[in-house]
């Protein structure tokens, strides 16, 4: 039997195995600058800090930045920094209770100051894009990393806090708000369906997509190519388009995306999520 942090590790895994992922890495896709090998390192590297977060002693937020700093590790840079942040809280709650979304969001309110600096000192160890703060907090800018530790105390900010603060406009952020329903809507449709988990992986991806546009892309290409991305998606699902049913087009559209350098990748990171969820609470297994 799997522990929680090796179903961790093993989602992360999944997810990028997951094939064709439309604008993001896989196994026959790699971006100009992020290669498959580089989120294997990743995944590998996050195990110590995935551990931490499976024990209770360790804060969430600590437990991140470990996982963080040994994802880092690799040379391709930022390769899974929001899946673990979706995964931090399901693994703490799947190693504390039973892994539901109400007991996500009593780790999400649980969670302390202390949690939001060591989130920003994950900043220390690898660039992540990110929109500008707000303009009426500029100390908070995540990309000032530990620099804004002193803010972060100064406001008596949670980690919770933080991630309700940019729920509108982050999807990860907007999961932790949400009790990360959507990861486990995700996860109940990989666990019905059939066929390898990595193709599972890959239409939970597409189905996530089609749901509502990627936070990600509309930071980098803004809202109009955001929603152009997620219509295309519903179009494949609506159409029955599956990796199983039409491999064909689902590749078409993630050779395009990819060509035009558009990542959903907060998309991505919910699958992670997803995968976890379907692997410790529903005992999936490949």
């Amino acid at each position: 039997m799997y522990s929680t942090a090796a179903n961790a590790e093993l989602a992360l895994l999944l997810e990028v195995a997951g094939t064709p992922k439309p604008g993001n890495v896989d196994r026959e896709r790699d971006l100009p600058d992020l290669r498959f090998e580089h989120f294997l390192a990743g995944a590998v590297g996050a195990r110590p800090g995935l551990d931490a977060l499976a024990d209770p002693s360790v804060g969430v937020g600590e437990g991140f930045e470990r996982a963080v700093a040994g994802m880092s590790e690799q040379s391709g840079g930022n390769t899974q920094f929001g899946a673990l942040l979706v995964l931090a809280p399901l693994v703490r709650a799947a190693a504390t209770g039973p892994c539901t979304p109400g007991r996500a969001r009593e780790v999400v309110a649980a969670t302390t100051v202390e949690d939001a600096a060591a989130f920003y000192r994950s900043f220390d160890h690898v660039d992540v894009f990110v929109g500008d703060p707000p303009p009426d907090a500029p100390d908070l800018d995540v990309r000032r990393g530990s620099a804004a530790v002193p803010a972060v105390r100064d406001r008596d900010l949670t980690l919770g806090d933080l991630m309700a603060e940019s729920a509108d406009r982050d999807g990860v952020a907007a999961a932790w708000t949400t009790g990360f329903e959507r990861a486990f809507d995700a996860a109940d449709d990989v666990a019905a369906a059939d066929g390898p988990l990595a193709d599972r992986a890959a239409d939970a991806f597409l189905a996530l997509l089609a749901e509502e546009p990627d936070t990600l892309v509309a930071e980098k290409h803004g809202d109009a190519v955001a929603r152009e991305v997620t219509e295309r998606a519903s179009d494949l699902r609506e159409a029955g388009v599956s990796v199983a049913t039409d491999r064909d087009a689902v590749d078409a559209f993630a050779d395009d995306l990819v060509d035009r350098g558009v990542n959903p990748g907060t998309t991505a990171d919910l699958v992670a999520g997803a995968l976890f969820v379907a692997l410790e609470a529903h005992g999936v297994r490949p």
